[in-house]
């Protein structure tokens, strides 16, 4: 990039919880559009094989963990040191969101995470079920952090690539569709008015369509865990029970199919590990092809933001809103080895690099369905060969995660006393200038695709021929 606009100055400490992919990534785009202190930037992770890049730069690294014990007394001195306003990154695995996210604004830090992760252990204990393992049980501690302690300082909750971005290309590709649909009211102003413009247009649903043709020069070995980005995160999320935002439209939900019996109600979970459940979903550059239903905070934010109740409180619309993802083929290879030795997952893992990358793109977006047109797609196609020439240390996976990390931090400190907020509740179009610069082509594409087509009819099917976007027809089965 030719010039990297300063979009801010962070006057206090700056703490980075977490090195590993996105932390990499979102290290030099601090440095790019921020005006800080050098002296007191603080990089924290447990393992310290990404140490010289912190090094070099004449950071403060602090090999160690933080934990459900230390995490009061490690994090406060590095977040006041100096005096002004310091601001909290958690990009990590096993520290719980919400819990640092409260310290921070007890003490007037500024927050911002990428998901609403729990403490260690909290993925992998058998005692617990189903339900409690959930991203919607995660987000509903954190909406209760949220109703317990209104505005105060800001801490943005779930602002990655997806969560995050995504909430931001469902807004610019509503205000799209609307206009392609003759829609001619105002553009919406508060949530009341998105939700009953979706409601308007006839959206039916929302998918996180994604598709990761990203490639390695040398093929996976066996026995390790390839990916494109945190090992680690997608296999945690990998097995908790697959979930999704449930739309007023379903008539139908699976056998294996629950709904919560508190919260705010936008969703349903399976009995079956995400990773191993697999949809039916469309992009651009492959077309038709099968997803992982992958359990994702968005899938219910997005889904309950939309939500359109009556004056009984009921939902009298909501949109369908689940992740459709097709990961890099490693790690579909990854996916079946680990399922195939029983859900453990391969002792050895690797992230790879761009420049372990042959070629290929990273096309994340939104596949709205189910209105007049169709289906309409809207999102990024970053290949790994732009990401190359937009910054160092990341794929084009991990440039839009960390791009969006970018927009919420610009975002907070030109908003710095909204409290606890999530992607939704952001300014889409203030993000998306902030984030376009890092994302590649971002392009709108109508498909006639439906989820009924593409079926060879040799074996009879359970399907709804009467709607095409019924859940019935794109959950594979």
């Amino acid at each position: 990039m030719t010039k990297s606009p300063i979009h801010g100055r962070i006057s206090g400490p700056i703490v980075m919880i977490g090195f590993g992919s996105i932390g990499k990534g979102v290290l030099p785009l601090i440095e790019r559009h921020f005006e800080f202190d050098h002296a007191r930037l603080t990089v924290i992770d447990p393992t310290d094989k990404d140490r010289k890049l912190v090094d070099e730069r004449g950071y403060d690294f602090v090999h160690g963990a933080v934990t459900k014990d230390n995490y009061r007394e490690l994090l406060k001195p590095l977040l006041t040191q100096g005096g002004g306003q310091g601001f909290c990154v958690n990009l990590s695995v096993d520290t719980s969101s919400v819990a640092i996210m409260e310290f921070c604004r007890e003490i007037g830090a500024l927050y911002i995470d990428t998901v609403v992760e729990p403490w260690a252990g909290f993925y992998f204990d058998k005692t617990r079920g189903p339900e409690t393992r959930t991203n919607y049980a995660l987000r509903e501690t954190l909406l209760k952090s949220k109703r317990d302690n209104p505005g105060g300082p800001t801490a943005v909750s779930t602002c990655g690539a997806n969560p995050g971005m995504v909430s931001w290309f469902v807004k610019q590709a509503l205000v799209n569709l609307a206009k392609d649909l003759g829609d001619a009211q105002p553009e919406p102003k508060t949530r009341e008015d998105w939700a009953a413009l979706a409601q308007r247009l006839g959206v039916k649903g929302v998918h996180i369509a994604e598709r990761d043709t990203q490639r390695a020069k040398t093929p996976k070995p066996r026995g390790v865990f390839v990916n494109t980005w945190s090992v680690d995160g997608f296999v945690s999320e990998g097995l908790q029970p697959a979930e999704l935002g449930f739309g007023t439209h379903e008539k139908w939900m699976p056998e294996n199919g629950r709904k919560h019996e508190t919260g705010c109600g936008a969703a349903i979970y399976l009995l079956q590990p995400g990773a191993n459940t697999r949809v039916r979903s469309w992009t651009p550059t492959p077309g038709a092809q099968y997803g992982y239903l992958v359990t994702h905070n968005e899938s219910i934010s997005i889904a309950d933001y939309y939500t359109v109740r009556d004056a009984s409180g009921a939902a009298a619309y909501r949109p369908t809103c689940h992740y459709a993802y097709h990961p890099a083929d490693d790690a579909v290879l990854s996916l079946h080895e680990m399922f195939g030795a029983g859900g453990v997952a391969q002792e050895k893992n690797h992230i790879l690099d761009e420049h372990e990358i042959v070629d290929g793109i990273d096309e994340l977006g939104v596949l709205l369905f189910g209105h007049a047109k169709g289906a309409y797609w809207y999102g990024s196609q970053l290949s790994v060969e732009e990401t190359r020439t937009l910054c160092p240390y990341q794929n084009a996976t991990g440039m839009q995660v960390s791009s969006a990390v970018l927009a919420g931090m610009v975002y907070a400190l030109e908003n710095p006393t909204l409290g606890i907020i999530e992607a939704d509740e952001m300014d889409y179009k203030r993000c998306l200038e902030i984030q376009t610069p890092y994302l590649g082509p971002v392009v709108g594409v109508y498909t006639d695709w439906t989820p009924l087509q593409g079926r060879p009819g040799f074996f009879p099917e359970d399907i709804d021929e009467s709607d095409p976007w019924q859940f019935r027809n794109i959950l594979v089965r």
